[in-house]
């Protein structure tokens, strides 16, 4: 019964381009070249990823002292919104009306 509803159809069902049964798609010659442009640079890529910069030796503590005086500077940043030291008499002040010095 499916052969015969395929051999019968005149189309194919639902979407063409996607799922079991779409059109297969055309391949044209720029698709072609594009697809060798991008496995030429990604064969370059490679090349050059292949390749380090540095020795391990080098790399070995290259940035400590940049990392070192970046964390003194976001430490302080922070206390520079840090706020002044305030002590409980600051804070209970206000409940000293009563004293008095001929009390």
């Amino acid at each position: 019964m499916f052969l015969t509803l395929a051999l019968l159809r005149k189309g194919i069902p639902g979407k063409q381009w996607i799922g079991k049964h779409r059109r297969p798609r055309q391949i044209t010659w720029a698709m072609k070249r594009n697809m060798v442009k991008h496995l030429e640079r990604e064969a370059e890529n490679e090349y050059w990823l292949s390749r380090p910069y540095m020795t391990p030796g080098e790399e070995h503590g290259h940035a400590a002292e940049r990392r070192a005086q970046a964390w003194l500077n976001i430490k302080e940043a922070g206390f520079q919104n840090f706020p002044k030291h305030k002590f409980v008499t600051d804070h209970l002040s206000h409940l000293n009306i009563t004293k008095t010095w001929s009390s």
